[in-house]
Parts: C-alpha cells; sequence; structure tokens
C-alpha cells in the first residue's frame, strides 16, 4: 500500500512538472516578445507602427500596415476558398460516403496534414503560380502569379485537413435523435442533416473554423514562395502581398538594432492575433460545455 500511494504521488508529482514546463514556456515566449517589441514600439510610435504604409528599414521608417492588411486578405480568401469545401467534405464523410472509399479519403486528408509547408510552397510555385499568371493576362491584370489570390488558394488547401477532421467529428458527435426526429416529421436526407444536424454541431464546426484561421495566419513558408512578397498596400488579388510572418522570417536573418526590434514588435502583434483565436475557441468550448 505504501509503494502504490508513493507511486501515486511520484507520478502527480511528474503531471505537475509537464504541466508547470507548458505553462513557463509560454509565459517566457510572452515576457521575451512584449520585453523586446513594446519598448520598439514605443520609440517608432504605436501609431506610427501600427497604421504606417512604408516599410523601409534603412531610413527608419517601420509601418507594418500592409502587411496587418496583407495578412488579413490572405487569411480571408483562405477561408472563402477552404471552409466551404472542408464543411461540405466532412458532411460527405459523415453522412454520404461509401464504406469503400470512406479509409481511403479519410487517409488522404490525414496525409494532408503531414505535408510540410515547403512541399505545398513547392507545389504552389510550380502548379499555381504558372496557372495564375495566365489567368491574370487573359483578365489583362498583369501580375507574374505570385500574387494575393494563389496564397489564398494555397492557404485554402492547408487548412483543409483541420476543418475537415474537426467537423467530421462534431456532425458523429450530434445525437442520432436528432436526425431521425427530423426525417420522423418528413424531412429529407438532405434538409435534416443540414437544417438540424449541421446546425447543432455549430460549436465544433466554429471551433474547426477559427483553428483554420489560426492556421492559416501563422503560416510562413509556403507563403514566402508564392505571395511575392511586397511590402506595400495590396492593389489586387492578382498582386504580391507580405505577410506578417513573412516579413519576419525575411528580414530577420540580416536585422540588428532598430530594424531587429521591429521585426519582434511585428511578431508580438502576430501573437496578439493568435492570442485572440485562442480565446474565441476557449470561449466557443466553454459554451459547448454549457450546452
Amino acid at each position: 500500500m505504501k509503494s502504490k500511494a508513493w507511486t501515486e504521488k511520484f507520478m502527480q508529482g511528474v503531471f505537475a512538472v509537464a504541466a508547470c514546463a507548458s505553462v513557463l514556456a509560454v509565459a517566457l515566449i510572452c515576457i521575451f516578445l512584449f520585453a523586446n517589441g513594446i519598448p520598439a514600439m514605443s520609440k517608432i510610435g504605436f501609431g506610427k507602427f501600427l497604421t504606417g504604409e512604408l516599410w523601409r528599414p534603412k531610413n527608419d521608417i517601420y509601418g507594418i500596415f500592409p502587411m496587418i492588411v496583407g495578412s488579413l486578405y490572405v487569411t480571408a480568401g483562405a477561408i472563402i476558398i477552404g471552409v466551404p469545401i472542408g464543411i461540405l467534405t466532412a458532411v460527405f464523410m459523415a453522412f454520404y460516403c461509401p464504406k469503400v472509399i470512406y479509409k481511403p479519403l479519410k487517409m488522404a486528408t490525414e496525409l494532408l496534414a503531414g505535408i510540410p509547408s515547403v512541399v505545398y510552397g513547392f507545389f504552389g510555385l510550380v502548379v499555381l503560380v504558372p496557372w495564375i499568371r495566365e489567368i491574370g493576362r487573359s483578365l489583362h491584370k498583369g501580375g507574374n502569379g505570385s500574387s494575393m489570390l494563389t496564397a489564398s488558394i494555397l492557404l485554402g488547401m492547408m487548412i483543409l485537413p483541420t476543418i475537415i477532421g474537426l467537423t467530421e467529428s462534431a456532425l458523429r458527435a450530434v445525437p442520432t435523435q436528432y436526425y431521425e426526429g427530423a426525417v420522423a416529421l418528413g424531412g429529407t436526407h438532405e434538409r435534416a442533416i443540414f437544417t438540424v444536424v449541421l446546425p447543432a454541431a455549430k460549436s465544433g464546426v466554429v471551433a474547426a473554423i477559427v483553428l483554420g484561421i489560426g492556421r492559416a495566419i501563422g503560416e510562413t513558408m509556403a507563403v514566402i514562395m508564392v505571395a511575392g512578397n511586397q511590402p506595400r498596400m495590396p492593389e489586387g488579388i492578382f498582386r504580391g502581398v507580405r505577410t506578417l510572418t513573412a516579413n519576419i522570417v525575411i528580414e530577420m536573418g540580416y536585422a540588428s538594432g532598430l530594424h531587429r526590434e521591429a521585426l519582434i514588435a511585428t511578431g508580438v502583434v502576430l501573437f496578439v492575433f493568435i492570442l485572440l483565436l485562442n480565446f474565441c475557441v476557449a470561449l466557443l468550448n466553454r459554451g459547448k460545455n454549457h450546452e
């Protein structure tokens, strides 16, 4: 008995240390970012830094508003492309997919989640960029193919595994009585799914979308390879943009002094965006638990 009690206390201590290590890691990241980023914002000026439209490190001009807008536009495009496809795919897998093809389809969606970002980037560079270039020329919009539209399509593909997996799980978690009751009242198969089951899984679906947004807004390597990386206000979907993550990665290797601090401050802005997304997920989970 004593040995068992000692083992339980030991394991409890191990779990507590692991939990504290996770919290400590997050705390250290927060301290590093805010300790180095906030002073840089104050030197530059919070207004100039967040709303300035020029990014010229050689002239000590640091305005990240074009990168903020670029990140939001690219993420919005990824949502417009990826969310409908992801939700409809999850509905198909949960309610329509024949058993013969379910496992291959499930494996394919899971494989999408395991593909490295650089491979997505190569695919975008070799396939999507020439395709978008030809479309832009046929529409007389110009551009070289490395554009906001290309990045949005690529990110829309990258967020599919997250949205499909979580949405399917949310749909399968809805009690079968919901569907059966809708059909018993005269609803068709499609109407029962889209007017009863899908709304009942709303919390899980929205959480999937929010996590997909987090993946899209934090993606770096693939976006660098296809977005054009031009630090200016977006001029159209066929023109290049630079996102917050791309701005940090591209210039951090040679930055120093105020330039380096401004890049860390850019990381603070991105970190705040991610915190807001996580806060939204926590609220959704809390509401789901109350339900």
